[in-house]
């Protein structure tokens, strides 16, 4: 079963009465309303938009090695 709603002062709130039992497990997924034009799936940049380019001082060879960064593994050589 799909119930829809929404979070009133952090709440969640569904649009039509549902028949819940008392223990019932019950999973709660968060479907963000798009911000792109004629409301579409905002694309990876749209949704990570707003945390782009703010880390400093990481190395300038990151992208390639970041095995090494993370794991400790030997750095790739070019």
């Amino acid at each position: 079963m799909t119930c829809r709603g929404y979070v009133r002062s952090g709440v969640v709130v569904l649009d039509e009465p549902a028949d819940f039992r008392e223990g019932d497990e019950v999973r709660v997924r968060l479907a963000r309303r798009s911000r792109t034009p004629g409301g579409g799936t905002p694309t990876l940049y749209e949704q990570l938009q707003d945390v782009i380019g703010i880390a400093e001082g990481l190395p300038s060879d990151l992208a390639e090695n970041h095995d090494h960064y993370l794991h400790g593994r030997p750095k790739k050589t070019t």
